[in-house]
């Protein structure tokens, strides 16, 4: 192959199992003819300084090892990068924990698997979505899924059953849902404005997120739109009524579940609550926020059925 690939390895993705099988992984590069350099990230959010270096070396294929997180991370080092990177193209091999962005594009959590479709170097450009938090004034891209209220709950307590594996989200969510109390929210969009007691809040580019749960309706990733799932409240008699719909999308369909089109809104938080935001699985912060898209912002390597 005559490209030089960048490649960004988060060690500690997936509870360690990146560190584990990169040399397996490495061997499988080297037989496929890959020419590529390789960098370790060291610390939180070192993957975006990373990729920002490769982009400074003229390096135009990334391929990020590891989970969601780690693509969060280099995602948002492209968005941040002082050169244009619409030329820039990012492939995946998944380690990580939950994997949800590889599944809306029906990647496998298999790494030769993973290279082969690298191999093929087929990319589409995606849409990514940007928040510029109040409380903070810190501006965090996604990729994938980004939400307010309960999810930003459970991604902030889910640390605490990371061993479960892409079950820690759904043992969170189902531990919380009783004593979690509705946050207060001022809702701007598509010209009105809605004031509710909200459970939780979702804006998907994506089809899947906390582990493979389906909760966004009518995703395109390239369509230049946020998909919105709003749920007022929800009992835990029906969460557990309703678990085969989590993962299969049906749950969207329920009266307790509004879904709405937009490619901007503005959130404030009323009442002095406490919300958590998520963006792509990660804590990012709390309080209310201003969302923007960036249509067909970056170029993913990705199967060709998918593009």
């Amino acid at each position: 192959m005559d490209i030089k690939w960048f490649v960004i390895v988060n060690p500690v993705a997936g509870n360690g199992e990146t560190a584990q099988k990169w040399h397996e992984i490495e061997e499988e590069l080297k037989q496929q003819k890959f020419d590529f350099k390789v960098a370790f990230s060291e610390y939180k959010s070192h993957e975006g300084v990373l990729v920002q270096s490769a982009v400074e070396e003229g390096y135009t294929h990334i391929i990020c090892v590891g989970g969601d997180g780690t693509l969060h991370n280099v995602v948002n080092g492209l968005m941040n990068c002082a050169k244009n990177t619409k030329h820039v193209k990012l492939g995946i091999i998944p380690l990580g924990t939950g994997n949800d962005w590889i599944k809306t594009y029906n990647i496998e959590k298999d790494y030769k698997i993973a290279i082969q479709i690298l191999k093929q170097n087929h990319s589409v450009f995606q849409d990514i979505g940007f928040l510029k938090l109040d409380n903070s004034k810190q501006e965090v891209y996604f990729n994938n899924l980004a939400g307010i209220g309960f999810d930003g709950h459970v991604v902030y307590k889910v640390n605490n059953y990371k061993k479960l594996g892409v079950l820690a989200y759904l043992v969170g969510a189902l531990v919380s849902i009783a004593a979690y109390k509705r946050t207060h929210l001022k809702v701007e969009m598509n010209g009105t404005t809605i004031e509710t007691k909200s459970l939780l809040f979702l804006m998907g580019l994506c089809e899947y997120c906390g582990g493979g749960m389906k909760l966004t309706k009518n995703v395109h990733t390239t369509d230049g739109l946020f998909d919105i799932t709003s749920v007022k409240k929800i009992t835990l008699v029906q969460l557990i009524n309703n678990l085969p719909g989590l993962f299969n999308g049906k749950i969207t369909s329920k009266k307790f579940v509004k879904s709405f089109k937009t490619n901007a809104l503005k959130v404030t938080v009323l009442k002095g609550d406490k919300a958590y935001i998520q963006a792509d699985g990660e804590l990012i912060g709390t309080g209310g926020f201003e969302l923007k898209m960036h249509a067909k912002a970056l170029q993913f390597i990705v199967p060709k059925s998918k593009s």
